[in-house]
């Protein structure tokens, strides 16, 4: 496939399908509440490190869900992105086969791939859940038909190594995997960021309403009537199952 045509194509489809990653960002900040961020980050390490800012506090929260939360939402779409790619140049399509996102044939190759990411992206567990997907494939092939089993990470410096029966490829060789094209990881970098400054703003003013609106839940549930913190009150909501919180003002134990 012309390399022209093929980014003109990218070029459509990002800016026709970027939109839907920002609305979900932004949507995530609409949806984020203090209580459920407040249990996914150790308490004692904020008290390690002697804040005792309630904004500088949830600003940490918010921060840290936030990163993991666009993490999974682009990571998903990238995948997506992915497999568009494939499907112009080689035909390639969304896999049926339980845990393959993609399935393409080149040079008389047939190809299933797990889309990653990145080259970190899951435990032992994990990794075994996805090999079994692959030797499930692999026991029903018929014979005859040459296939090649990979793990495919959208970025990451770990070139192609050989797993045994698939191979992981992450980066440049992932892209050019599914492209044709050498140089591809970076070509494809200018249409995934089409409009993100005029989003970045949107988002921004979002962000700061919800930094705003968590440091004043934080302040009436964590802190004392002198506006000190109450970590007692911060471990016993994060450490036991049943506790329940009182907003600031009731006969609770921030008196």
């Amino acid at each position: 496939m012309d390399i022209e045509v093929l980014l003109k194509d990218v070029r459509d489809y990002c800016e026709e399908n970027i939109v839907k990653f920002h609305e979900k960002r932004i949507l995530k900040l609409a949806q984020a509440k203090l209580t459920d961020i407040i249990k996914r980050k150790n308490p004692y390490l904020y008290k390690a490190k002697g804040m005792e800012n309630a904004y500088e506090i949830v600003k940490g929260l918010v921060d840290y869900y936030l990163a993991s939360q666009e993490e999974t939402i682009f990571g998903n779409w990238l995948e997506e992105l992915a497999i568009f790619v494939c499907s112009r140049v080689y035909g390639g399509r969304k896999s049926s086969s339980e845990g393959i996102d993609l399935e393409f044939e080149r040079e008389g190759v047939r190809y299933f791939v797990s889309i990653k990411s990145g080259p970190n992206w899951g435990n032992s567990s994990q990794i075994k859940q996805m090999e079994k997907n692959f030797e499930k494939i692999k026991r029903i092939l018929p014979k005859g038909i040459k296939a090649e089993f990979v793990e495919g990470c959208c970025y990451g410096r770990c070139g192609v190594i050989n797993k045994g029966f698939y191979y992981k490829y992450c980066g440049k060789d992932f892209w050019e995997l599914i492209s044709g094209i050498e140089d591809f990881y970076i070509l494809v970098v200018e249409p995934i960021g089409y409009k993100a400054k005029e989003k970045n703003e949107e988002y921004q003013v979002e962000y700061e309403k919800l930094l705003n609106r968590l440091t004043k839940d934080f302040s009436n549930l964590f802190c004392r009537k002198d506006g000190s913190i109450n970590w007692e009150t911060i471990l016993k909501f994060t450490s036991l199952k049943d506790h329940k919180l009182k907003r600031r003002g009731a006969k609770d134990e921030r008196a």
